[in-house]
Parts: C-alpha cells; sequence; structure tokens
C-alpha cells in the first residue's frame, strides 16, 4: 500500500534527488541537501506520510555531510532516494 504524498512535498524530494546528485562532491551542496531532507522528513511527518518519513530518516542518518572530504556513502544515498 502506497502512500499518498502532497504534490508540494515530491517537488521536494525531486529536488532532492536532482541536488544529490551536484553534492557528491560539493559539500555546500551536501549540506543544503541535508537540510533539504530534514525539512521534507517535517513535512512527511506533518501530513501523516510515516512510511516514506521513515525511508527519508534512513537517508538522513546515512547523510553526514563532512568539509573537505568525499561522502563515503553517496552512492548509497543516491539510489535510496531514487527510489522516493
Amino acid at each position: 500500500m502506497s502512500e499518498e504524498i502532497p504534490a508540494t512535498i515530491r517537488k521536494d524530494l525531486d529536488r532532492a534527488c536532482k541536488l544529490h546528485d551536484r553534492a557528491v562532491s560539493d559539500y555546500a551542496k551536501c549540506a543544503e541537501f541535508s537540510e533539504l531532507l530534514s525539512n521534507v522528513l517535517l513535512k512527511l511527518e506533518d501530513d501523516g506520510c510515516f512510511r516514506t518519513a521513515d525511508k527519508v530518516m534512513t537517508l538522513l542518518l546515512d547523510c553526514n555531510p563532512k568539509e573537505g572530504s568525499h561522502c563515503e556513502k553517496a552512492t548509497s544515498v543516491g539510489t535510496k532516494i531514487k527510489k522516493l
């Protein structure tokens, strides 16, 4: 059973997906991605989309922006966000 995710949140998820592709080697974009995903998580919870919120929370746990280093889980996070 899939959840009905509001269009505004879908748009934010799409933006996060595109942003992640650019964030792999850019710390500022990586931090922006993490912040955007945090905001999406809050909106999902407010709208009662708890299954998707759990998936986004898992992504956030894997996402740990570090200045000056390459993301170790970039491929994993990228694959998961595209599945959303």
